[in-house]
């Protein structure tokens, strides 16, 4: 393979800040179509070049592709300060103009990178740029707010907004020593919370972390923004479909942090994509993958998916050179997937192809929460069950921030010393008196559960303010609780994002909890089991019960709720699972499984 590259090229913005970009010309004449990455992780960073989860660079300009990767504002080697999300849209918009105007690139270009490169994408894609043929947004999010920095219920995802947020002030820190400014005792301070969890995440109040707000004074900003207000709604591409007119191919995993977002920037574009092509031209491939480097073989401490679940298996460079050929190079003598969607169903362990997200298919179905009001623990006597109940009871425990339920794996980044993201085993949490447990009997048939999955819970709280969380589980025959999916409600949001309205005490109210997605065959002999309790941590913070502000409530303000689930007729508190009946789908049958 024979190609040039042109290294610390720099490109003029509208302010005069010039950001380095590097260029990777094929061989031959030109012009070429090109594909731009913008990322704050350093454009000769050799995990743009070697990371599974997005396309093989090589295999871009061998098919012909002009490959651009450029360090955003403030990182590596641009100048300028790193202000996430501030600069990404007329940044990407300058860009995407200074290459259609170059001699080597005929005018086309797309945009791909997973997680901040992705924000970038989003972030470019609402203007109007006709350069800007398609986009290829990985393991990201149109909805920042949303994921990954708060929750679709309103809770602060601490792990990602602390752990990110530290590593990209150290950098920002270490630019500003290299120039004279800053203070050494703060990198030390950032770099032993990186190497200690504790300390990274316990201290109270949440907002007094002066070390990372110093280096990077948009975490303040973060935290100051507890609602989904203008701070938020500015960035969020999502609010903007219909000014959006390219196609995209989404990459998610269903352990990203971000899976939520990635699934739902594919249906809302689908329905209210700003063009034809552009609700046609979307599509969505989803693994059983983490947002952790080192997930990409599918193999987790306590589930493996075998190689079938690898990155490689799931052909994503493959992927990228069909969508780009057909939507940036524009060639319609290949004949269209009639599949929009490609997921890796889990328990078969298998890759399948569908025509669209939600499946077309699916049969929304109802599990209510019941049992003898001693729910507590996975040896309580909660049951899950599609009959609805005759008996009007209530689980109660007690919520103490000061002695939260610890994170399991799951949707975390896990970027500190033996923690890891995925399917973890939730059996040592189910031990614990604050966790509710309801459980289905042993399954004799196989049972699919693919698509969203909803918590709806009447409740009552003796604080004005608390969170409920829930979690989907599936409870193996060797009695691994291995977490399917997962959620959280801060019960203040639970009528708006951007309105808060505090509980009365004591009163019974409805709460709907958004536990995600997933796509799982729950074989002979395992059981379903939801979780609830309220909280998680430090996948989000600890609501200290006050109903004040979260991020200032010091230790001396936490609060013990009384938390309590209601269920029986007149108050049905529900799971509702996407269920796929399909018996020509490959699901084993009970020998099969069992062999």
């Amino acid at each position: 393979m024979t190609f040039t590259v042109e290294v610390d090229v720099r490109v003029p913005m509208r302010d005069g800040v010039e950001l380095a970009t590097n260029v990777w010309l094929p061989a031959g004449p030109g012009p070429f179509p090109a594909l731009l990455v913008r990322t704050p992780y350093g454009k000769d960073d050799a995990g743009l070049y070697g990371n599974p989860k997005l396309p093989d660079v090589f295999a871009l300009v061998e098919a012909g592709y002009a490959v651009v990767a450029q360090d955003v504002r403030g990182t590596s080697r641009s100048p300028g300060t790193f202000e996430p999300h501030t600069h990404e849209g007329p940044d990407g918009l300058d860009t995407l103009a200074w290459l259609a105007g170059q001699p080597w690139c005929d005018g086309a270009v797309g945009m791909w990178g997973g997680s901040y490169m992705g924000f970038a994408q989003w972030q470019a894609a609402p203007h109007d740029t006709p350069a800007l043929r398609a986009i290829a947004p990985a393991m990201t999010s149109a909805d920042p707010y949303a994921a990954p920095w708060r929750s679709p219920g309103g809770a602060l995802s601490q792990d990602a907004v602390l752990t990110w947020g530290t590593l990209s002030a150290v950098r920002n820190l270490r630019r500003g020593l290299t120039d004279g400014h800053g203070d050494p005792a703060d990198a030390g301070a950032l770099l032993a919370g990186l190497a200690d969890p504790r300390s990274l995440h316990e201290p109270l109040p949440l907002a007094r972390r002066d070390a990372l707000t110093r280096s990077l004074p948009w975490l303040g900003q973060v935290l100051g923004h507890p609602e989904r207000d203008d701070f938020w709604q500015e960035i969020a591409a999502i609010d903007h479909c219909d000014r959006i007119t390219v196609p995209a191919l989404h990459t998610g995993g269903w352990y990203d942090v971000f899976i939520g977002e990635t699934v739902r920037a594919y249906t809302m574009m689908r329905r209210h994509g700003g063009s034809a092509e552009a609700r046609d031209g979307q599509r969505l491939l989803v693994g059983p993958w983490s947002h952790a480097d080192g997930t990409d073989l599918g193999t987790y401490p306590d589930r493996s998916f075998g190689l079938a679940g690898s990155i490689k298996a799931a052909g994503v460079t493959e992927a990228h050179l069909r969508f780009f050929d057909r939507w940036v190079r524009g060639r319609t003598d290949v004949p269209d997937d009639p599949h929009r969607v490609r997921i890796f169903v889990m328990g078969v362990d298998r890759w399948r192809d569908e025509p669209d997200w939600p499946l077309p298919d699916t049969r929304y179905t109802g599990y209510f929460l019941t049992g003898g009001g001693r729910a507590n623990t996975a040896t309580g006597d909660g049951v899950l069950t599609r009959d609805a109940p005759s008996a009007e009871t209530a689980d109660t425990f007690g919520y103490d921030p000061r002695d939260p339920v610890p994170t399991l794996g799951g949707t975390v980044l896990a970027a500190a010393p033996g923690a890891y993201p995925g399917p973890a085993d939730q059996a040592a949490v189910e031990t614990r008196e604050d966790v509710l447990c309801f459980t289905t009997p042993v399954l004799e048939r196989p049972l699919e559960v693919t698509g969203h999955v909803t918590l709806v819970l009447r409740v009552s709280s003796s604080a004005p303010d608390t969170d409920f969380t829930g979690k989907l589980v599936d409870v193996h025959p060797d009695r691994r609780a291995i977490l399917l999916c997962e959620g959280i409600q801060r019960v203040r949001y639970r009528d708006s994002l951007t309105e808060p309205t505090l509980l009365e005490p004591g009163a019974i109210g409805e709460l709907t909890i958004d536990l995600g997605v997933t796509a799982n065959v729950f074989l002979p002999g395992h059981r379903i089991r939801l979780e609830v309790s309220s909280s998680n941590f430090p996948r989000y913070d600890r609501n200290p019960n006050t109903g004040g502000t979260v991020a200032t409530d010091g230790e001396d303000d936490l609060t013990v709720a009384v938390n309590r689930v209601h269920h029986g007729p007149a108050h049905p508190s529900r799971l509702i699972l996407p269920l796929i009946d399909r018996p020509d789908t490959g699901h084993p049958t009970a020998e099969e499984a069992r062999a």
